[in-house]
């Protein structure tokens, strides 16, 4: 197989893998044993009180889904960054570089404005597969990225 049978196709995500299963998982198990926990409450607990537990197990959830939300999209013509809270819709030519230093939780991308952002949907916790996800990303990059300066004499 050449380079080329290698190189990942656009559109192409990428999501951590430890964090998604810690964080779906322990959501599932938090509501799960808050509602039987509300169902086998003694009989002088109003059903106020039981809704109220599952509620806030639900609450628990939505948390823990923010935690697991984060992913990286290369699409043919934009890149979009989903971190926890925000999302970031950014063209090829905007990104300048991607870098991921050891010792750091997610890499980032350096931005023409001369700012940088946070990937969380790629994290180190994933060992090879998130430098695999920062290569990857960084081909794509040198692909469909700004155009390379030209030579001069």
């Amino acid at each position: 197989m050449d380079d080329a049978s290698k190189r990942p196709v656009p559109p192409r995500t990428w999501r951590p893998r430890a964090m998604r299963w810690v964080a779906y998982g322990l959501a599932l198990l938090i509501v799960a044993t808050l509602a039987v926990l509300a169902a086998l409450l003694p009989e002088n607990w109003s059903a106020t009180d039981r809704v109220m537990l599952v509620g806030m197990g639900l609450l628990i959830a939505a948390g823990l889904h923010l935690m697991a939300r984060p992913r990286l999209v290369a699409g043919e013509d934009s890149v979009t960054v989903v971190n926890s809270i925000r999302t970031h819709v950014l063209s090829w030519a905007e990104i300048v570089d991607i870098r991921m230093p050891v010792g750091e939780p997610w890499p980032s991308v350096d931005l023409s404005d001369g700012t940088t952002l946070a990937v969380m949907g790629i994290q180190s916790a994933d060992g090879e597969t998130a430098r695999r996800g920062v290569e990857e990303f960084r081909d794509l990059l040198r692909e469909r990225g700004e155009a390379q300066e030209p030579d001069r004499p």
